[in-house]
């Protein structure tokens, strides 16, 4: 288990049945009623592999996007594929080049491959500075691009992507993290695979989908890159209620947009009494925010977990700053009562 995950059981262990956990970027919503009955359904079913649910569920994705089926893989979420690309495509000789902050997982497992480790700041506006990257990771194996990024949640301009995508190191790959790319309205990083290049883009179903405790999600890359990676993953390790679900979300076409708009009023609401109390955020197009709490975070992250509120983890490049997921307008009226006596 990669320090990241070991630190969220940690954190999220033991804690009251009434906690308010927005600390994960988890939607508080859930999987849509569609998806629920699928579940239902399908378990019966549970003592078979059902190897044809992977099969519709890449088939339905594909045919929505424009792929071809087999640049699709399914996978259980997205931080398996993320790991595995990592060990993959980095070494001792091959560097990992990641924002400063951003998602941890690729770090640690660059550092069980022996790679070099690189954080690049982000801008000053919380994008990925492509050109400071690829100065700095002329020997890379994996560029990474977490867009939206976790945790700023601010977004990567997709012409920024393609000149890294263009002058990138030969045999090296950019990976596109689009774990929260359904809350924002920017371009997705498919259209790279579709033109033959070295790309991997990760997609869950854990985020806007609401389904963090089922597990699915996509690897999308050229066969080739697939191929590579193959030694260190079983494709079809999703299991069969998660991969019901999924399906039944792809085919709710209003799950994305009604989804987007309550998370988005619940967003509204504590943005606007922060602002009120003077703490000024990070603007975010993802399900969560950072905000600057002006003194170090993490007796603020303590003293919310002792009042049953449990916030975003410490991001040292950022340590002023608390990420803070949007959850229901309930539990950030309990954030905010509570986070106006820990700031007093």
């Amino acid at each position: 288990m990669s320090e990241p995950m070991l630190a969220a059981v940690a954190r999220r262990r033991p804690h009251a049945k009434d906690a308010v956990l927005i600390d994960s970027n988890e939607n508080p919503l859930g999987p849509c009623q569609a998806a629920r009955e699928a579940v239902a359904t399908i378990i019966p079913q549970g003592g078979r592999y059902s190897d044809n649910l992977t099969d519709d569920l890449v088939i339905t994705f594909s045919q929505q996007e424009g792929l071809d089926p087999e640049y699709v893989y399914s996978t259980p979420g997205s931080t398996p594929p993320l790991s595995l690309s990592v060990l993959a495509f980095t070494s001792p000789q091959k560097t990992y080049v990641t924002a400063d902050p951003s998602f941890e997982t690729g770090m640690h497992m660059a550092s069980v491959a022996g790679a070099r480790v690189v954080k690049v700041p982000l801008t000053k506006i919380y994008a990925h500075d492509v050109k400071a990257m690829l100065a700095a990771g002329s020997d890379a194996g994996v560029f990474y691009i977490c867009n939206p990024n976790n945790p700023s949640g601010t977004l990567t301009q997709h012409s920024d992507i393609e000149y890294l995508v263009e002058n990138k190191p030969k045999g090296s790959i950019v990976m596109v993290d689009e774990a929260y790319i359904h809350f924002c309205d920017a371009p997705s990083s498919l259209d790279f695979i579709k033109a033959g290049k070295d790309v991997v883009v990760l997609r869950t179903f854990s985020k806007t989908y609401g389904m963090a405790g089922l597990r699915c999600g996509y690897c999308v890359a050229q066969k080739e890159t697939i191929q590579r990676m193959h030694p260190f993953q079983m494709w079809d390790s999703v299991n069969v209620m998660a991969l019901a679900a999924a399906s039944a979300s792809l085919d709710d076409a209003d799950q994305v947009t009604t989804g987007r708009r309550l998370i988005s009023e619940a967003k509204s609401f504590v943005t606007t009494e922060l602002n009120k109390m003077g703490y000024k955020q990070i603007p975010s197009q993802a399900n969560f925010i950072m905000f600057d709490c002006k003194r170090p975070v993490v007796p603020l992250i303590q003293a919310l977990k002792d009042r049953n509120v449990q916030v975003g983890r410490l991001f040292p490049a950022l340590p002023n700053h608390m990420r803070l997921t949007i959850g229901k307008k309930s539990e950030m009226e309990s954030f905010l009562s509570a986070f106006r006596q820990v700031a007093a």
